[in-house]
């Protein structure tokens, strides 16, 4: 099987084909850390985890890099309103960020650079671009002069005029052509800045991916993913900039994730429904989230709303009872001599259907229906009254090793408490037999007080976890 995914700059699937065979160079463009992340965010940092899981899963070795914007008009803004500085801001949301995405099971990247601590290769990417006439220099700005490189416009598809009718930017005298973008901005009263050949002043926001693109990855890549509403100018200008100076391609393959809608309505500050990562875990188990942002092919709108996310929750409890009545039958199974051949091929046929949907422009959807349509035929093998503990095993590693993908765990949580659960169990066990039957209750309303509920199976008595 080969991978394929759709490439914005194509606007087809195209097979993956690494610039170095067996590796992957993946640049996500990271959070303006001003703020929280908000659930559109969260649907781009889960779902890039999940393709650079799969690419490993593959075999491929993965680069990730996703960077932190930690200065910008954003920044600066929220720093005088909270009378201090830039980096105290930035630091604050960072740790919140990792706060978050820890949390939600992301993965952290192999490096996570922030611009602050780019300055000189920034200052030296911009020179460059001056040198080559691809930049110019007015008022201590430099601007990036787009009617000099010729394929302005490719990622989004646009020509220049389109763009220049439709695009929302600056009126400024001192570019010559208004989709001019700025590299460095000079010093404004009050700002946080550093010198450079143009005089004291900071970063524009696009030229920080470039700048760390090469870097960290060099001068192609293979992979560089973000939100759809990066596009343009975000990515266009990391395009043209980055090619402009280095006179390759800037990466092979453009991947961007569908928007997210409140209860059917566009995400937005405007309408007040923008929702923050760090609310809705005060709400709702991460997993459950991680689990709801997987539900739909990631290029998809998703669409966010308490019966959705309680969809989601039901499916993941729904998937871990099925591992738990798994794992629970184990204790009373054993070789018992027949043919499994069947089912292995009938698992081996599943996990060419999850591969084939993975490879398939990283199909979450498609391939977790793969995943409950496992659990659906080992609860039907379960309703045998003798059941065999390699089929079993066979189960419970299919489910387990295509859910790592998605770093979802259906194992309980918590085990260092389960001791102290088993403990109280087999105590009930006995006040049972001895007919203590206010003890027995008593245990089983203890555990309950702590979320866990208990089940009288033919085969014993089996718990699990309340979902809040």
């Amino acid at each position: 099987m080969t991978i394929k995914l759709y490439n914005t700059l194509s606007r087809k699937k195209e097979e993956l084909k690494t610039v170095e065979p067996g590796k992957v160079k993946m640049y996500v463009c990271g959070p303006t850390v001003y703020n929280y992340i908000h659930i559109g965010n969260a649907r781009a940092f889960t779902m890039f985890d999940v393709v650079r899981s799969y690419l490993e899963y593959r075999g491929y070795d993965v680069t990730y890099i996703q960077n932190f914007t930690d200065v910008d008009d954003k920044l600066i803004n929220r720093a005088q309103e909270e009378g201090t500085t830039v980096d105290e801001v930035a630091t604050k949301y960072i740790d919140a960020y990792y706060a978050d995405a820890d949390a939600m099971g992301v993965k952290r990247a192999d490096v996570h650079p922030r611009v602050t601590d780019h300055i000189q290769e920034i200052i030296e990417f911009v020179q460059g671009l001056i040198e080559k006439g691809f930049a110019y220099v007015t008022q201590g700005d430099v601007y990036f002069d787009t009617q000099a490189y010729h394929q302005y416009g490719k990622l989004s598809q646009q020509d220049l005029d389109e763009l220049q009718s439709g695009a929302r930017v600056e009126v400024d005298v001192r570019k010559k052509n208004p989709l001019d973008f700025a590299l460095w901005k000079s010093i404004k009263p009050g700002e946080i800045f550093w010198e450079s050949p143009w005089g004291k002043g900071r970063p524009g926001w696009h030229i920080e991916c470039s700048a760390m693109v090469k870097k960290y990855l060099g001068e192609t890549i293979d992979i560089h993913a973000g939100g759809q509403d990066l596009v343009f100018p975000h990515h266009e200008n990391e395009v043209a900039q980055s090619e402009a100076l280095n006179g390759k391609p800037f990466a092979n393959y453009w991947i961007h994730n569908g928007y997210i809608n409140i209860e059917n309505k566009k995400m937005s500050k405007s309408l007040g429904n923008v929702m923050t990562v760090h609310e809705l875990r005060k709400l709702h188990s991460p997993e459950i989230l991680r689990f709801f942002l997987l539900s739909a092919h990631y290029r998809s709108p998703i669409n966010f709303s308490e019966e959705l996310l309680e969809q989601a929750a039901n499916g993941l409890d729904r998937l871990r009872t099925t591992y738990q009545n798994l794992s629970h039958r184990l204790d009373t199974s054993m070789d018992i001599g027949i043919d499994i051949e069947s089912t292995v091929k009938q698992l081996e046929g599943m996990k060419e259907k999850f591969e084939a949907s993975m490879d398939d422009d990283f199909n979450t959807s498609e391939a977790l229906a793969v995943v409950f349509d496992i659990a659906r035929d080992a609860n039907v093998y379960l309703r045998n009254e003798t059941t065999d503990e390699r089929i079993l095993k066979l189960y419970l590693e299919a489910m387990e090793s295509m859910l790592k993908v998605f770093r979802i765990s259906v194992k309980q949580a918590d085990t260092e408490m389960e001791a102290d659960i088993e403990a109280l169990i087999e105590e009930r066990q006995t006040a049972r037999k001895n007919k203590d039957f206010k003890r027995s209750d008593e245990i089983r309303d203890q555990l309950l007080e702590q979320g866990i509920i208990l089940e009288d199976t033919p085969q014993g008595v089996r718990w699990k976890r309340k979902r809040s």
